[in-house]
Parts: C-alpha cells; structure tokens; sequence
C-alpha cells in the first residue's frame, strides 16, 4: 500500500504517544527531524552535484530550471521555517531563484536548510502543538514544518526528474544514508 508523506505525517502525529508518556521525548518532532534530515541531504548533495552550466536546463519553458528549482527550495525553507517558528523570514528580501550563480544558490540553500534545522532544535512540547495561522488556516507549529518536509520532497522529485533526464544518478539512488 503507497502513502504519501503527508498523509504518513498526519497518522504518526494522531498515534504517536505524547512527550509525557515518553519520559520528556518528542518522537514525532523526531521522527520528522530524521525525514527531514535525508530530503535535506539529498536536495544539498544534489545541488553540488549538477554541474554549474546545468543550472540553466530547463525540461520545458513552462518549468523552473535547475538553479530556480534549487532557488526555489531555498525561498520556501526560509518562509515556511520562520512561520513555524513565529519569526520574521531571515532571508527577507534574498530571492535565490534569481541568483546569479551555482555558488549563491548552493549557499542559500545550505543556509535555509541550517535555519530549519535550528528551528526543529527550539521546537519544545508547548510549541509544537501551538496552533497558529499559517497559508490561511489553524494549525500546529510542528504541522508546518511537515508541510515543510513534504513540499522539499515534492521538488526533490522534480530535481530527481531533471537529473534522469541528464543521465546523473540522484543522491537517493547512490546507496548509504
């Protein structure tokens, strides 16, 4: 039976046990982290591995390219971070999908990454289930960073795409964690 992570996140969020019952851990927090951890992983690697002059292909005019797909990633860790964490955007007025070079974009990306990454670390109990609005809806701070997860994994297939199309075996195809 296939899942999509979403729905995935959804049913560990409703049958995990509170922290409480855990002795102070967060399993959901963590098992997200870890999720989290190999999308992160993945997109980084790949993002090093495209060529610079392959960060201009674009499939079909209608798509982004490389370098806006990796932009793009970027862009969206640092918005949908911040909101999780109840922050301004730290990359506000930064757009990386209109970076000029591989080096900016590989940066921002690293960076956007490193700022989620600190905001799972803040995220306590309390916080994590504290509904706030977010894309015009209540819900938890830990949902958002869910949300987070699963749109890196939806362009991370996209990037996988590309990469088969230029021949390149993506990270997640080339074994170990």
């Amino acid at each position: 039976m296939k899942m999509t992570l979403p729905v995935a996140v959804v049913l560990a969020l409703v049958a995990a046990p509170s922290s409480a019952q855990m002795g102070g851990q967060m399993p959901v927090k963590d098992g997200l982290r870890g999720t989290n951890d190999s999308v992160k992983d993945w997109t980084t690697k790949a993002a090093q591995q495209v060529s610079e002059d392959l960060y201009s292909y674009q499939p079909t005019p209608e798509v982004r390219t490389f370098g806006q797909l990796f932009g793009h990633v970027a862009n969206a860790n640092f918005m949908i971070c911040s909101g999780a964490a109840g922050e301004e955007n730290p990359s506000k007025g930064k757009n990386f999908e209109k970076a000029a070079s591989k080096a900016e974009i590989v940066t921002g990306l690293t960076e956007s990454f490193a700022y989620c990454d600190k905001v799972f670390d803040q995220m306590t109990e309390a916080k994590a289930h504290e509904m706030i609005q977010f894309f015009g809806r209540q819900q938890p701070r830990l949902s958002v960073l869910a949300f987070n997860t699963a749109h890196d994994f939806e362009h991370y297939g996209n990037i996988v795409t590309y990469m088969r199309l230029k021949g390149m075996v993506p990270p997640s195809s080339q074994g170990g964690m």
